[in-house]
């Protein structure tokens, strides 16, 4: 079998379109319509690592230094559906860092996941959350949570964006902002400084690469 029907027919398996695996490697959706047409017959080696590492193979797989791979079905396995997740940029699990946005970045996930956009974590200060530095966090905006909830908030006058636990006092007017590790100090707005931050949204899940 071709390198371009391997493609093929674990793209298809996957339930991936030719858009969503171009944007996994790197490459727009003609590209890949190419290489499993046949029509670049010389894929570079970098392409083909990041191919196999998309469809869960080896690039000796594909380059037909090993006998094909058999399609299993397994009744306990549940395939996962896959979509674009707008990456924003970083936000802090530590001190507030500048909520920098990158709106050309994606990250491929389950559509089962109801977020409206993706941030990269940076820091240990949620690690007793399991989020840890280089996590990318999926966050459904909404402009309040409830108490002991993880938020995205943006501070110091939208300059800033930290992940932290979100409590709220009425009677107090008060806001704390806790974190998941007891190296770092509550962050605490009172009164008048409830007006320089707004909740960006709830984090709902993250995706974590295997350590």
């Amino acid at each position: 079998m071709e390198m371009g029907q391997k493609i093929y027919n674990l793209r298809t398996q996957k339930g991936l379109t030719l858009e969503e695996l171009g944007d996994m490697v790197g490459v727009g959706k003609s590209t890949v319509r190419k290489w499993e047409n046949g029509m670049i017959a010389n894929m570079k080696r970098d392409k083909i690592l990041k191919v196999s590492e998309a469809l869960g193979t080896t690039p000796a797989y594909l380059m037909g230094w090993t006998e094909e791979e058999k399609i299993i079905s397994l009744n306990n396995v549940y395939q996962v559906k896959l979509k674009r997740f707008p990456l924003l940029g970083e936000i802090a699990c530590g001190k507030p860092i500048y909520a920098s946005e990158d709106r050309e970045s994606y990250i491929m996930a389950g559509t089962n996941i109801k977020a409206d956009f993706c941030l990269k974590a940076k820091g240990n200060s949620m690690i007793n959350a399991r989020i840890l530095d280089g996590d990318i966090v999926f966050i459904r905006k909404q402009d309040m949570v409830e108490n002991g909830e993880i938020a995205a908030v943006v501070v110091n006058n939208d300059n800033e964006a930290t992940l932290k636990r979100f409590f709220y006092y009425a009677d107090k007017s008060m806001v704390i902002l806790k974190a998941e590790n007891p190296a770092y100090e509550d962050m605490i707005f009172t009164n008048e400084e409830l007006n320089n931050f707004h909740i960006l949204g709830k984090a709902i899940a993250f995706q974590s690469d295997v350590k």
